[in-house]
């Protein structure tokens, strides 16, 4: 048989095992466990338009890239909901090669304002070595933005 070879995309078990330890670990809700699947530096997006939703309440979406970042941010993340009403589904985690994305939606109740939200979500993680490199997360925001508004 002749012809153009092409290379399969095969899901690298290191991928998926770091991305559902992730999960685990978010879950439980131990921040410097969480960081501990960090790079020691890494890529960190979260969407968020500022200039439309401000930061007052939402201190914690901020560029971040270290681990101890990392930890501080699901430090502040838990802070500022009532651990006790939030919960996730996850719905599907796709891998390709170091490359993860898991979709899904979370579930929370805003601690200032006591409102609850749901918000559907993206996740890209990319996995190098068995740690996180790339940390993008793409979230409903203005469901976010309305829980924290005092005046909404």
């Amino acid at each position: 048989m002749s012809g153009i070879v092409i290379g399969m995309i095969t899901e690298g078990p290191t991928t998926r095992a770091t991305v559902e330890e992730l999960l685990r670990r978010i879950a439980a809700g131990d921040p410097d466990r969480i960081a501990e699947l960090y790079a020691p530096e890494y890529d960190w997006k979260l969407s968020w338009p500022a200039d439309e939703h401000g930061r007052d309440a939402t201190s914690w979406i901020v560029h971040r890239s270290t681990r101890a970042d990392a930890a501080d941010h699901y430090r502040q993340l838990r802070g500022h909901h009532i651990p006790e009403e939030a919960a996730t589904e996850v719905e599907r985690i796709l891998v390709d090669g170091p490359d993860a994305v898991v979709l899904g939606e979370i579930r929370q109740t805003a601690r200032p304002t006591g409102r609850p939200y749901r918000a559907r979500f993206v996740l890209h993680v990319t996995v190098e070595n068995g740690l996180i490199t790339r940390n993008h997360v793409y979230e409903d925001s203005l469901a976010v933005a309305r829980a924290f508004d005092p005046h909404h």
